[in-house]
């Protein structure tokens, strides 16, 4: 009996690491492509519903059906002073809007909201000299706002920030800040000189960011202490950086609109 006891002892701490590996589960996750649509305005970003994907050009926008493409509405504020929307999330019928006044110093950001249906504009939200830098993009969770604000190196840094000042915020609805958090130094280090671009929670619980170029999304999720994202892995995407969003409107399916702004085109990813 001894020695059948000192057996599996011996056993079990030879494969007891091995045998509790295979029993932690591994993040495993793609981005299968699936569509592209020729948009000649795809240059910042898309957003995204169940029947449209509206394409955010710095002063305009465009409205697509998600069938084909096809052109629906255009609304241009050239004339009311936009010059540089960042990217957009579709909320309940309508549409949020990252402005700022990139690349000007010092930097100012407003949120421009817009009604869907007719894509006309209906109200803003200004946070003027806002103190953590330059509005990219927005999106709620939880029945708050998460916000992300970009610093950028050399001749775009304000005040002597560079990108490490890049942050998100936690707002509640009223636009008052909760919480905040900074990016992880890999990632700053793979968003210099640009920032960080694009931002969208998905089903999962899980935030999936963009730098300005690189063709891949970052995912992260808020850490369980401590003020820095934690980051989990980086999913190789057909995108160029830049503003993103994610269709959660198809029962067991989950997608990721992106642009590739060299070929003007808008791409959807699923996430699986």
């Amino acid at each position: 009996m001894y020695t059948l006891m000192a057996f599996f002892k011996t056993l079990l701490s030879c494969t007891f690491p091995l045998f509790w590996l295979t029993l932690v589960p591994a993040f495993s996750q793609t981005l299968m492509p699936a569509k592209t649509f020729d948009v000649k305005e795809a240059k910042q970003a898309v957003a995204v519903d169940a029947l449209h994907f509206y394409v955010i050009n710095n002063s305009t926008i465009t409205k697509h059906s998600k069938t084909d493409g096809k052109l629906v509405a255009t609304w241009d504020g050239t004339k009311e002073g936009i010059v540089h929307l960042n990217s957009g999330v579709v909320i309940k019928g309508r549409l949020y809007c990252a402005n700022s006044n990139y690349p000007e110093i010092p930097m100012t950001s407003s949120v421009e909201i817009f009604d869907v249906k007719t894509l006309t504009h209906v109200d803003t939200h200004s946070f003027g000299i806002a103190q953590h830098g330059s509005l990219t993009w927005l999106d709620q969770k939880d029945g708050h706002w998460f916000i992300g604000f970009a610093h950028y190196a050399g001749k775009e840094a304000s005040e002597g920030r560079d990108v490490r000042w890049t942050s998100l915020v936690k707002c509640d609805l009223e636009w008052r800040q909760v919480e905040a958090w900074v990016f992880p130094k890999n990632l700053v280090d793979l968003f210099t000189p640009k920032s960080n671009s694009g931002g969208a929670w998905g089903a999962d619980g899980l935030l999936y960011c963009t730098g300005h170029d690189r063709a891949e999304v970052y995912v992260l999720k808020l850490p369980k202490s401590g003020y820095t994202l934690q980051h989990i892995t980086t999913l190789p995407a057909p995108i160029e950086g830049q503003g993103i969003a994610i269709d959660r409107s198809v029962a067991g399916k989950t997608s990721l609109y992106g642009i590739q702004r060299s070929k003007h085109t808008v791409t959807v990813s699923e996430i699986r």
